[in-house]
């Protein structure tokens, strides 16, 4: 059978094309910042804070990956490239990818209680590459982030999400391999919503100059002279 470690580094391995070998993947920013966070959350629940942020700090530090020691990460994570921070209520499943410059950033409780303010992401979610997600939501099993994407509501399991603020789109995931998805992003032609939202925008603004244009012209027209009737 093989070992954990084994099975781990397969497992990024097969989400990313340019690994040739498992030698190579243990070289990875991520799979050193996942286990560096493994120390770092044993410390941070023998109530070691100092040591677990001390382990944290060095883990930042070697590959700009900074994940807090109180976050907690399932089988399987995967952080592509890096440039990601991680708070410390965060909760990840398993089988989570997650590519450069994301945030799961936390939101200030207004009562004061430093209680849960990450979100939280289901097994198998893949979050692209700069999105935020903020506050304490979930994302569903499955879901999809677009880079650069911003969520701050809960986003439904198998649900593809793009934009700001993140909103869910239909995704055609016909031409794309089911075991490589770049960037969290699987669309096709029509999963952008925006053209629809210009049409729409360009309907409206051809209304308007048309009502424009006649009012122009009302307003150009010479006034009717009134008959003045001879006494």
């Amino acid at each position: 059978m093989a070992s954990p470690l084994i099975d781990y580094l397969d497992s990024v391995k097969a989400r990313d094309p340019a690994a040739r070998s498992r030698w190579e993947v243990m070289l990875y920013p991520g799979v050193w910042a996942l286990a560096f966070h493994r120390v770092a959350h044993w410390l941070y629940g023998g109530k070691l804070f100092f040591l677990a942020r001390l382990v944290n700090h060095i883990g930042r530090g070697l590959t700009a990956i900074d994940i807090h020691p109180g976050a907690t990460i399932g089988k399987n994570f995967f952080i592509d490239h890096g440039f990601t921070v991680i708070g410390e209520t965060a909760t990840i499943g398993d089988n989570v990818t997650i590519y450069q410059n994301v945030t799961l950033g936390g939101t200030n409780p207004s009562n004061g209680v430093n209680g849960k303010r990450h979100p939280t992401l289901h097994d198998g979610v893949v979050i692209g590459s700069g999105a935020q997600v903020l506050g304490p939501i979930e994302v569903g099993a499955g879901a999809r982030v677009g880079a650069n994407a911003v969520v701050t509501r809960d986003v439904a399991p198998q649900t593809t999400v793009v934009g700001i603020p993140a909103r869910p789109v239909d995704a055609d995931l016909i031409h794309y391999s089911p075991g490589f998805i770049a960037y969290g992003t699987p669309c096709g032609e029509d999963c952008d919503p925006q053209p629809a939202c210009f049409a729409a925008l360009e309907q409206e603004v051809s209304a308007m100059r048309k009502e424009l244009a006649a009012l122009r012209a009302e307003m150009a027209a010479p006034l009717p002279i009134p008959k003045v009737k001879s006494a």
